[in-house]
């Protein structure tokens, strides 16, 4: 308990700004490249940025390639996101090349390489008290849900799996999660590209919300 105690205070952060300035230096071309082709395929602005709960709760705010264009119908109103999302956006989500700039999260503190994946702040009054413990830790590009089903999972069960990454975070652990994430992007598995998860409490519990607006 003592060595993952020390793991998760000193040493987890050094190899995340380690690791995310050798991924800038080494792959700067990547970025460019695809952002490029972002600002082609779908227009400006080349990022989409939201604000997403951290460690602590502590609001931040995350950093994506855009996979969806602007359309609007005849009233002006957007698409769904579906008619929005077109094959240059399924690819960047499938191979989770939309990701690429969370690296400056990372590098900024906001997330870690490993750790529960930052979920919406409009979710935050539905989580049960142990639920709140996922955000013990720093959020993560990749995490123990992620490579347990991706966004193929429902909420109940990626909960759980987050809160064992909590209980269990170790070097050997975010080691397996880093191996396994590369190999489930290169098979491109367990990803709903353009679909909601499985429907679970915190689904029904907003649109009970947007009800009552």
């Amino acid at each position: 308990m003592a060595r993952r105690r020390i793991y998760e205070k000193y040493i987890k952060r050094g190899l995340d700004i380690l690791c995310s300035m050798l991924a800038i230096l080494c792959f700067w071309w990547v970025f460019l490249i695809v952002a490029v082709l972002v600002r082609v395929k779908l227009g400006s602005p080349v990022l989409f940025t939201q604000d997403r709960p951290g460690k602590d709760g502590r609001i931040f705010r995350l950093y994506k390639f855009r996979s969806m264009t602007d359309r609007r119908d005849e009233e002006g109103k957007l698409l769904p996101d579906d008619e929005r999302l077109p094959r240059f956006g399924r690819i960047l989500r499938s191979t989770s090349m939309d990701e690429l700039p969370e690296v400056f999260n990372i590098l900024r503190g906001d997330m870690s390489i490993v750790g529960p994946r930052p979920l919406l702040v409009e979710y935050l009054p539905y989580y049960t008290e142990e639920e709140m413990h996922r955000h013990d830790v720093r959020p993560g590009l990749s995490g123990w849900a992620q490579v347990h089903g991706r966004n193929a999972t429902g909420w109940e069960e990626r909960f759980q799996y987050d809160l064992y990454y909590v209980r269990n975070c170790s070097f050997r652990l975010d080691c397996k999660v880093i191996f396994m994430t590369i190999a489930k992007v290169l098979r491109r598995s367990d990803v709903l590209v353009g679909k909601q998860i499985p429907a679970g409490r915190l689904d029904v519990a907003r649109r009970g919300q947007e009800r009552k607006v």
